[in-house]
């Protein structure tokens, strides 16, 4: 999927054919290296930012935190330079097929214990064809400075996605894309700003049904939310061990099983040294959704196949009951797309636009 195939005419003489195909061997093997530095130099940039990231954030160890120290901002400002890193500089025009998309800006949303950082690959490449990324920290994660174990609510959590929407121009719509757990604040965006709000795609997402909690789709793999509660020696506990749990986030090795079971090694580096807890009531909190608002909205499903944090039966059920508008299906992909199948996500999300 993805690949594209150039064919050459033959020539006549045997002379001739050997040395164009020589000629395109050499051409392909320039062209690859072209790429493979590129991506060399990508995956770089990202690290050196998680890295950077990782010095200045607050992090939890067996329970202890430390305050994180430096930048207040709530979103990353040094992506990588996607038109820079594909064509040497030079701005990249827009395909002639995806001029007449209408709404070019898509905002991504993260999951449990990610950041912004996670979509870079998704970021330079709807840059490379002139579309319009925005990529949110939401509380406490990423470089966001706020205290996990102070977010308790829903509202709090989203709240950097909420005040975005809110300071949107009156006639400006975007497309929301959420990852997992950032299925719930994009579904209460939907409710609270369906106006503003020209599509939601939900890529192994909790796309949750009025009443229900974004946990409820973990049961099946984590077991009732009142046995997790009591029971998983994930939790964090913030306000101290006579204290409700504040947080949860797993150990490492379980999180590159559940994860990234089909992610590039220096992705899993990238997640390693940046992943942040996540807070634990925005999970537990049940939703409100209106047939009105959420439920009027254009909703899109990107489902995962070879996903084990949130498995394909428990996808299947989650669009059963609560259908969208379409359903896209990526093979070969873990919990994280945008690592592990980059170029089948970012052609979906494009197909997506392009559908009136």
């Amino acid at each position: 999927m993805g690949n594209l195939i150039c064919m050459a005419k033959k020539d006549g003489g045997s002379k001739g054919n050997n040395g164009s195909k020589s000629s395109r061997r050499m051409g392909v093997n320039r062209s690859q290296r072209k790429l493979l530095a590129e991506e060399e130099l990508l995956h770089r940039q990202a690290l050196s930012m998680a890295l950077h990231q990782h010095q200045l954030s607050q992090r939890f160890d067996n329970g202890s935190m430390s305050r994180r120290i430096g930048s207040t901002s709530s979103r990353r400002k040094n992506l990588p330079d996607a038109d820079a890193l594909a064509n040497g500089g030079k701005q990249d025009k827009v395909p002639e097929n995806l001029e007449n998309i209408k709404i070019k800006k898509f905002v991504l949303i993260h999951g449990e214990g990610f950041g912004a950082w996670c979509w870079y690959k998704t970021i330079a490449q709807l840059e490379e064809v002139g579309l319009v990324p925005v990529a949110l920290d939401l509380a406490g994660s990423g470089i966001d400075t706020t205290d996990t174990n102070c977010i308790k609510t829903l509202a709090e959590y989203s709240k950097p996605l909420i005040s975005y929407l809110e300071n949107l121009p009156e006639d400006e719509k975007v497309i929301l894309v959420a990852h997992s757990t950032g299925g719930a604040c994009v579904s209460h965006a939907l409710e609270l700003f369906p106006e503003k709000i020209s599509k939601a795609i939900f890529v192994c997402a909790t796309m949750v049904s009025d009443g229900q909690r974004p946990f409820d789709v973990f049961a099946a793999e984590l077991g009732s939310a009142d046995r997790f509660m009591q029971e998983s020696p994930f939790l964090i506990h913030g306000n101290g061990k006579d204290n409700p749990p504040t947080g949860f986030m797993f150990e490492k090795q379980l999180m590159k099983g559940l994860y990234f079971n089909q992610s590039p090694t220096k992705d899993i580096a990238l997640a390693m040294v940046s992943m942040r807890p996540t807070p634990l009531g925005p999970i537990m909190e049940k939703l409100s959704l209106t047939p009105e608002k959420y439920g009027a909205s254009r909703r899109f499903y990107v489902q995962t196949l070879d996903d084990r944090a949130l498995s394909p039966d428990v996808q299947e059920k989650l669009v059963g009951e609560n259908p969208p508008e379409g359903v896209f299906k990526i093979k070969g992909s873990d919990h994280c797309p945008f690592f592990s199948k980059p170029q089948s996500l970012h052609k979906i999300l494009v197909e997506i636009a392009q559908i009136e």
